[in-house]
C-alpha cells in the first residue's frame, strides 16, 4: 500500500508503504510511474515536492503532485 510519494526536481520518484519500506516498483522517471502511482494511491497518500531550497518537502494536493 502506498503510503508516501516524493518527486523530486530532477522528476525521480520514491515511493514508500507505511512502514517507511520502499516500493520499487514504483520508483523510478515521473512520467514513467505517475500513471500507475496515482491509480493505486489510496485518498490517505502523502504526495510530496522535494526539496525546496531550505532542504523541506513540500507536501501538496494529488492534483498537483
Amino acid at each position: 500500500m502506498i503510503k508516501t510519494v516524493m518527486r523530486f526536481r530532477n522528476n525521480m520518484v520514491m515511493v514508500f508503504d507505511k512502514c517507511g519500506e520502499q516500493i520499487p516498483e514504483y520508483q523510478g522517471q515521473y512520467e514513467k510511474v505517475k500513471e500507475s502511482i496515482l491509480a493505486d494511491a489510496l485518498p490517505d497518500t502523502i504526495f510530496a515536492l522535494g526539496f525546496t531550497d531550505d532542504g523541506e518537502l513540500r507536501k501538496v494536493l494529488r492534483e498537483e503532485w
